[in-house]
């Protein structure tokens, strides 16, 4: 993988690239995010899930408050997979007995995950391209040889670095096809399962648009930020009537689902997409037919990465 994006990257000549280790610091840290929000493993997860609704992260490292030393990190597939998507909703249904209000002051390290895959500072953008498409990853932590956090890496940083490459690229060239959609009528935590099962971060809602008559047209877009805002403003406990978590997650997607949405059309430039995307601080853009309105497609900042390899 890491000699594909060489070659790739070698018929470019300004990009003045690191191919190996540094003894200093690698050209990683160019490009890195050095201001790392961290929190220990002592937070609650309501707490961080507080935490990366206001500071706007999709990732938190935990740390150790004593060293500083990485011990595990949290992502916002981590929190829906608490919220009824996966295995860590046991914790609410098996530990915390349906105690849903229990759970979510839970220690976050309960729902953690650990083995992180990192980076070190002497590291290269290469081998932060080659780990993000050989892990499926979307970021990833820089830590210094004391095992500290100095950075973060993510797959935007990387596309911004190289779209150039894909500038000249259409949609319909890397677009996904085989999407995953669901109806306004889901219950939030049937969308946090379709997410987590299927390693999404987002989900088209499609429906029938009462003015234009169409059965399957794109109604709305949910991501797994969208849940951590519900969450995190905290709606969810005006539907507190009782300790059971059923009665947090038994909303529809329609109470959240964000209804002014930026579409693309499947002839735009790759180059535009991604200026769109960092420009409004977003990763996925469903793509929609030009006549029907209905979704064709999905681009993402994955399938950006990708496209820069190919």
């Amino acid at each position: 993988m890491k000699n594909k994006i060489l070659n790739k990257i070698n018929n470019f000549d300004d990009f003045n690239l690191q191919t190996k280790k540094s003894e200093n610091d690698g050209d990683i840290m160019d490009i890195a995010f050095k201001d790392v929000i961290t929190a220990s493993q002592s937070a609650t997860i309501i707490e961080i899930a507080n935490l990366m609704v206001e500071k706007d992260i999709r990732r938190v490292p935990i740390t150790d408050p004593g060293s500083g030393k990485l011990l595990g990190i949290v992502t916002t597939m981590d929190i829906l997979d608490f919220f009824g998507g996966g295995k860590k909703y046991n914790l609410i249904t098996e530990k915390h007995k349906g105690n849903f209000l229990s759970a979510i002051n839970a220690p976050i390290k309960e729902i953690m995950t650990n083995g992180v895959k990192t980076m070190t500072n002497k590291d290269t953008i290469i081998d932060a391209a080659t780990l993000m498409l050989e892990e499926h990853i979307g970021g990833c932590p820089i830590v210094n040889s004391e095992d500290k956090i100095v950075g973060m890496v993510t797959e935007g940083d990387v596309v911004s670095k190289f779209d150039k490459i894909i500038a000249d690229l259409e949609v319909q060239d890397i677009m996904a096809t085989d999407i995953i959609t669901t109806t306004p009528g889901t219950r939030i935590e049937g969308i946090a399962k379709i997410m987590v099962r299927n390693s999404l971060r987002r989900v088209p809602i499609v429906g029938e648009n009462p003015q234009s008559q169409s059965k399957e047209e794109l109604l709305g877009f949910v991501t797994a930020s969208d849940i951590l805002k519900y969450i995190g403003e905290h709606k969810l406990f005006a539907k507190l009537f009782s300790n059971e978590g059923d009665d947090v997650v038994d909303i529809t997607v329609d109470e959240l689902m964000i209804t002014d949405m930026i579409t693309a059309s499947k002839y735009d430039k790759l180059a535009d997409i991604a200026d769109t995307m960092f420009e409004s601080n977003i990763r996925g853009i469903p793509v929609v037919d030009d006549d029907s309105g209905k979704i064709i497609g999905i681009v993402t900042i994955r399938d950006l990465l990708k496209a820069i390899v190919q």
